[in-house]
């Protein structure tokens, strides 16, 4: 189908982004990648007068680690994160997601940005970015706000994010040396959602776990990552199973959902032990 008829703007700076924004209202979105809302358009899903392409905007762009942090431009493609090795290093678990995320063709336009702004459960980088501990940095009329990962998601497609604000980058604290990381997803065919998956981060004293496309928001559980940080597996698996919400859909029945979620958590625990120096 062809998408309503709409304004569209190229803004050169986040503040004439912000200010289109503010301008239109809710008639106004932003576009990153374009993975997600334009298909929303041409199926009249969403229909909006004004669309501001954030692509010539320098300052959401970029990778940079420096003092125990990682920090992202919310404009930065999948590919640019597979690519980066001082991201590779550090968080090797980014890599392993980005690399499963649909295609290569995806991955070449395909944002970080939109990726964990636009609050699609199947999306997997949310469920990474709580189970890294990761913090949004929020431009809008009033200034900038950070919203911790863990905190941004409230329903499916609703965020903490108002609608005149932009993600601008991610901050990531850096796990120690010697952490394990993993993420294993398992879906039906190459570029489809999740019907599973799991993000682990596996260190000496601590642990941290997340799940993908499990309930209307990324799941991450506290109580599972404690259990594996006191080596309790099969705790793990138990807390974070009590912690899902599934809902039958064409990838499956709720209780088929459970069991390949326990399966890929397992795998990605194990992956991640493995890795743990």
């Amino acid at each position: 189908m062809i998408p309503a008829g709409f304004e569209y703007h190229r803004p050169a700076d986040l503040a004439a982004a912000i200010g289109i924004l503010q301008q239109h209202g809710d008639e106004a979105r932003v576009v990153a990648g374009g993975h997600s809302l334009i298909p929303m358009m041409k199926l009249r899903m969403a229909e909006l007068g004004h669309l501001v392409d954030l692509r010539d905007i320098g300052e959401l762009r970029g990778i940079g680690i420096a003092g125990g942090t990682a920090e992202i431009g919310a404009m930065t493609t999948q590919h640019e994160l597979i690519g980066h090795g001082g991201l590779a290093s550090a968080l090797p678990v980014l890599r392993e997601a980005a690399l499963q995320i649909a295609d290569p063709q995806v991955r070449y336009l395909g944002t970080i940005g939109g990726n964990v702004a636009n609050g699609d459960p199947g999306n997997d980088m949310p469920a990474v970015m709580q189970c890294l501990g990761a913090r949004f940095r929020l431009c809008g009329p009033e200034g900038e706000r950070e919203v911790a990962a863990r905190d941004f998601y409230e329903a499916a497609f609703f965020t903490a994010r108002a609608e005149e604000e932009i993600l601008s980058r991610i901050l990531i604290p850096l796990p120690p040396e010697g952490t394990g990381q993993a993420y294993v997803k398992q879906k039906r065919k190459i570029g489809d959602y999740a019907t599973a998956a799991a993000a682990v981060i596996a260190g000496r004293d601590s642990a941290s776990v997340a799940m993908t496309n499990l309930s209307d928001t990324p799941v991450w559980s506290a109580e599972a990552g404690a259990a594996l940080a006191a080596g309790h597996v099969e705790g793990c698996v138990e807390a974070m199973l009590a912690a899902i919400d599934p809902q039958e859909d064409m990838r499956g029945p709720i209780p088929f959902k459970k069991h390949v979620a326990a399966v890929v958590l397992r795998r990605a625990i194990g992956a991640a032990l493995a890795r743990r120096a």
